[in-house]
Parts: structure tokens; C-alpha cells; sequence
């Protein structure tokens, strides 16, 4: 080749450039996927065109999610980013005003509001910046939201989505004063009353709004997890009348039941105002009828019997108010626990620390004389006698550890009956005297060999 010829050589200069006004112009990652996609759409497979385009799109997606999680995040960029969401909430709702009966006219600002919502969400990797969302007006502008009339935002996908991953125990933990601004100002805000407002208004019948409940669930455990204190103020802004509301509700049981169970005794849990409000709201006669399920049958599944033991935990810590115990008798609570007891299921140790107590102290002497009544002490008797058909088949430690949590519920609250009635000085008479401690004296021997052969 001589001089001339490589002077007049000219390469090949393949497809034409993209314009600069062109989407994407500077990436070639982008631009080789997009030629991969042209020659796609121009072959003669039409089989598996469908396939190669959606490999190609979540190809495309995937390397620009990169790119933005690749941009640092700073206090700076935070600032910017809760005053764009300010920008297009207060845009989004001058237009629904003005507007209220064109919806096309304020769906684009509504799509950019759900943008940057979501862009947000980088925020709860950062909660000593939490300061900045109260300063700068995004709590209350996000509350605001949540009376939103689009349910696209309600349904969770943004709103509640951001504030659950705001509220999660381990990063509120992570910033103790960063949590604590951003509790505050949730709670100045009423933000469990909102939050109980939209939950009546969703169908869980539709997966997303059921997925926005059991979201918003998770906001009211963290916060109550953070701050146990706000269990009193949260019950009485309408979450305690949801909750057994939804828990007595005829639909089959679900994830969303399990949970309504879990936050139920989180509020009743050392908290004598929820107790005593769960007992105005007629909440003992929803536990009672929602146990009465398991008297016949176990649970069918490890999940349903969680919300059981959820269940009963609330009934046995609602007794612990002297009013409720009242509440149990009238609701033939111990005619219930005694069937549990005489049916051999799986509910039946945890009935005997529903007996336990409501039947414990000077204030349960009217449950204890019922107890009698309905000839409770059959029941109870033979639990000592007699050592269940699954203790003899497990080992001997499980054997060990069922007789003695059997024992140590039965044994204080039968004493508590006999003092009582003895110092009534009623149903009592010395024959059955005789008799009841000639069946302690066999008894004995029962358990000493239920745990030493």
C-alpha cells in the first residue's frame, strides 16, 4: 500500500450519532443497548421478540438505577430534594383546586409528586438528617398526603411506604435525636388518627391496600416500640375500636389479622387506660368470641396459632384491671376457658392463665365462687392426676417442663378458691374437706412419679 492510498483511506463510520437533544446521548452503555434492542425489533423471530425486549428494557432500568445509587447524598443534596417535594405537593394541590373536575390537567404534577416520594425514601438511610424533614415543613406537607383524594397515594406505594422506612426501630435507634424530632412532630400532627382514617377507607379485598395496612401497622408497632408511651394517646384516637373492629370481621384469617393481634396486645401491655378502654369498647366479649374458635379445634396453622397466643395474651393483661374481671364473668368467660380446659387442645394451657388471672386477688372472688358453680375444680383436679397423652409420648425434659408450667398455673389459683370460699364460710363443709385433701395425698404421688420414674 503506498502513500497515496493511506492518505484516501477512510474507516467505516457505522449507524449515524445521536443528536445532542437525544435522551441518554452521553452514556454508551445506553447507546449499545439501544442498537441491541433496533437490530431485536428488526429481526424475523417474532416468538421471541417479547422476551429480548423485556431483557433489554430491565437491562436498560437496572444501569440507570445504578447510576442514581452511585450519586452521593449529602445534607445539601437532602435539603434540595425535601424542597422539590415541597414544590410539586403545593403545585399538585393548587392545580386539584383549580381544577377539581379536569383531572388531566394535574395528573402529570401528581406522577412527578409520586416521584419524588419516592426518591425520598434514600432519606430513611440517614436519620440524623431527620431534623431537616421537620425544618424544613416535609412531615407536615406528608401528613397533608395522607387525606390525599388520589388512593394511588394512599394506597402505601409512596406515603406510607416512606414513613414506615422513616420509622423502622433499627434506624430510629441508630439517631436517638434525629427519632425523637421526627416522633414529635408525627404525633403533633395526629398522625395515628390519619392513619386509622385511611385504613377504613381501603379494601383489602385488592392486594396493594391491603399490603398499605399492614404498612401502616408496622409505623404504629415501631412507634410504639420507640416511645411505649404513645400507646395510651394512639388507642384513643380511634386505633383500639379498628382493631377489634378488624379482628372480629368475617374474612378469612390473613397476615393483616395476625398483626391487628400483635399491635392488640402491644397497647394493652402494662397500660391501664387502653385496658380500661378496650374493656368500654366491649373488646372482652370480641376476645372471648374470637377464642371460642379454637375450644374444638387447633389452629391450622403455625401463624394462626401466633395470633391465638396474641389473643390471649390481650385477655390475660385486660384482666389485670379489676372492672374487666366483671366483664369476664358476665361474658361467661370461665364457662369458655373451662370447655378449653376439658377439650385437651392446644389452647388449653393458655385458658389456665386466663383463670390464673381472673380469678388472683380479693377482686376475683365472684369469678372464683362461679368457678365453683360450674364445677371447675372436676376440670382442674384431674390435670394433677393425670399426665396428658403428648407429655408421655415427648421426653423427659419436655415432659419435666409441660407438668411443671401445668402445675404452676393451677396450683395458686386453686388455693385462691379454697381461701375464698373458706373465708366466706359458704359451700363448704367437712366432708369435702376430707375429701380434697385425701385427693392431694394421692396426687402427691402422681407427680412424684410423673418426674422421678
Amino acid at each position: 500500500m503506498d502513500v497515496g492510498e493511506l492518505l484516501n483511506y477512510q474507516p467505516d463510520r457505522g449507524a449515524k450519532r445521536l443528536r445532542a437533544g437525544d435522551d441518554d446521548d452521553d452514556d454508551p452503555r445506553n447507546k449499545k443497548a439501544g442498537r441491541e434492542l433496533a437490530r431485536h425489533l428488526e429481526g424475523d423471530d417474532s416468538e421471541d421478540l417479547s422476551g429480548d425486549r423485556k431483557r433489554i428494557l430491565e437491562k436498560l432500568m437496572d444501569e440507570d438505577a445504578d447510576d442514581q445509587e452511585g450519586e452521593p447524598v449529602d445534607e445539601s443534596s437532602v435539603k434540595k430534594m425535601i424542597l422539590t417535594f415541597e414544590k410539586r405537593s403545593y403545585k399538585n394541590q393548587e392545580l386539584r383546586i383549580k381544577f377539581p373536575d379536569t383531572p388531566g390537567r394535574f395528573m402529570e404534577t401528581e406522577l412527578d409528586l409520586n416521584d419524588i416520594i419516592q426518591e425520598m425514601h434514600v432519606i430513611a438511610t440517614m436519620p440524623d438528617l431527620y431534623h431537616l424533614l421537620v425544618e424544613l415543613n416535609a412531615v407536615h406537607s406528608l401528613l397533608g398526603l395522607l387525606s390525599h383524594e388520589n388512593t394511588d397515594i394512599l394506597s402505601f406505594k409512596n406515603v406510607v411506604d416512606l414513613l414506615q422506612e422513616l420509622t423502622d426501630i433499627d434506624t430510629l435507634h441508630e439517631s436517638e435525636e434525629g427519632a425523637e424530632v421526627l416522633i414529635d412532630s408525627l404525633l403533633e400532627g395526629q398522625v395515628v388518627a390519619l392513619l386509622v382514617q385511611n385504613m377504613e377507607r381501603l379494601d383489602e379485598q385488592v392486594k396493594e391496600e391491603a399490603d398499605g395496612v399492614y404498612n401502616t401497622l408496622a409505623i404504629i408497632e415501631n412507634m410504639a416500640e420507640f416511645r411505649p408511651g404513645l400507646c395510651t394517646e394512639a388507642a384513643q384516637q380511634g386505633l383500639m375500636q379498628w382493631l377489634l373492629k378488624r379482628i372480629k370481621a368475617k374474612i378469612p384469617f390473613d397476615a393483616n389479622k395476625l398483626y391487628c393481634s400483635e399491635v392488640l396486645a402491644i397497647l394493652l401491655q402494662n397500660n391501664d387506660s387502653t385496658r380500661e378502654l378496650l374493656g368500654e369498647l366491649d373488646g372482652i366479649d370480641v376476645l372471648l368470641q374470637q377464642l371460642s374458635v379454637f375450644k374444638r379445634h387447633n389452629p391450622a396453622t403455625a401463624e394462626e396459632q401466633e395470633m391465638m397466643e396474641n389473643l390471649f395474651d390481650a385477655l390475660c393483661s385486660c384482666l389485670m384491671l379489676a372492672a374487666n374481671r366483671d366483664r369476664f364473668l358476665r361474658g361467661e368467660g370461665l364457662q369458655l376457658m373451662n370447655l378449653m380446659l376439658r377439650e385437651k387442645k392446644m389452647s388449653r394451657t393458655s385458658a389456665l392463665r386466663v383463670l390464673d388471672h381472673g380469678m388472683i386477688g380479693p377482686e376475683g372472688s365472684d369469678n372464683c365462687h362461679k368457678f365453683v358453680d360450674i364445677l371447675g375444680l372436676r376440670t382442674i383436679f384431674p390435670l394433677f392426676m393425670k399426665t396428658p397423652k403428648k407429655m408421655r409420648k415427648a421426653g423427659a425434659a419436655d415432659k419435666e417442663h409441660e407438668g411443671l408450667q401445668i402445675i404452676s398455673y393451677v396450683c395458686p389459683y386453686i388455693l385462691c378458691i379454697l381461701f375464698i370460699i373458706v373465708s366466706d364460710d359458704q359451700l363448704f363443709s367437712v366432708s369435702f374437706i376430707c375429701h380434697f385433701f385425701h385427693f392431694f395425698k394421692v396426687t402427691a404421688f402422681s407427680i412424684a412419679a410423673m418426674f422421678y420414674n
